[in-house]
């Protein structure tokens, strides 16, 4: 039988490019770093550089944010839940998981993505850790996404990480995505999302150009990728609407800033914000 393909495979492109710049970062290892990756940073250099000096800020750096940003909390949401579940979607070549796995060895950590890329990350894996699981297959849009679900205990939490995936998606798409991540999470005590997300450069003076090159990723990858949400009550009242009871948003100018984070509405400049989504469930 012939394997039906993604309508998506054209984004994993994109993570050989995240995969090199986080190896040249120092937070992932060099199996993770392939020849693809290093030619994309080398060819979008350039660009990249201009964009730190006149955009404030880059593809990279916003890498860099986004990441941390995303570790930091899923270690504060270890520490309280010391037997929470993590599945990781689109995983690509991120060193999450072998990081965490190194951090909490007993951790229940897996990882989905497209044919081609987990047949490519579970290979990478495997050549540092021999016990490492294999990544995860299935179609994030369709039922299969029941079957991966299945896999995790469901009197334990659970916490869904996506990095660099739902600007991909439009917004029905992407409403579709969580409502089924609540769907399939409904039997789990706890159920969390974080992920990164692009909004609208409303607040950047090149704004224009911002979205130019938007156009060009869009292009580049044959998806729907887009900016969504203007400011960050926007982006809950939307989560709020798929079923997650508790969503808040950090950007990095307050997050990474010496004072107490303070919460505000206001899209504040940043080119990537991240999410937490929370809900509780009444589980028999």
């Amino acid at each position: 039988m012939t394997q039906q393909l993604s309508q998506h495979r054209h984004i994993s492109f994109t993570a050989h490019y995240t995969g090199y710049i986080w190896y040249k970062m120092g937070i992932s290892h060099p199996v993770f770093a392939t020849s693809k990756g290093k030619f994309l940073a080398k060819l979008v250099h350039p660009l990249e550089s201009w964009a730190e000096k006149n955009v404030g800020g880059s593809m990279r750096t916003t890498l860099k944010q986004r990441h941390q940003m995303i570790d930091e909390h899923l270690s504060e949401l270890i520490e309280t839940h010391p037997d929470l579940q993590v599945l990781e979607i689109a995983c690509g070549l991120s060193p999450r998981s072998w990081n965490f796995r190194q951090k909490y060895p007993e951790i229940n950590y897996r990882e989905l993505d497209l044919p081609d890329m987990a047949k490519t990350k579970t290979h990478a894996l495997k050549m540092i850790d021999e016990s490492s699981p294999e990544v995860l297959t299935g179609d994030i849009f369709s039922e299969e996404l029941a079957q991966v679900f299945a896999v995790f205990d469901p009197s334990k939490p659970l916490v869904i990480i996506s990095e660099g995936l739902i600007n991909y998606f439009n917004l029905a798409m992407l409403e579709t995505l969580l409502k089924g991540i609540n769907q399939y999470g409904s039997q789990f005590s706890e159920l969390h999302y974080l992920s990164d997300i692009y909004p609208e450069p409303v607040k950047n003076r090149l704004a224009n150009f911002i979205w130019t090159c938007s156009k060009l990723l869009k292009f580049m990858s044959r998806s729907a990728f887009t900016f969504h949400f203007q400011s960050p009550q926007e982006l809950k009242d939307f989560f709020q609407n798929t079923g997650f009871q508790i969503v808040e948003v950090k950007q990095p100018k307050l997050y990474f800033s010496e004072q107490p984070y303070s919460k505000t509405e206001e899209h504040l400049g940043d080119l990537v914000w991240m999410i937490h989504a929370a809900k509780k469930n009444s589980v028999s």
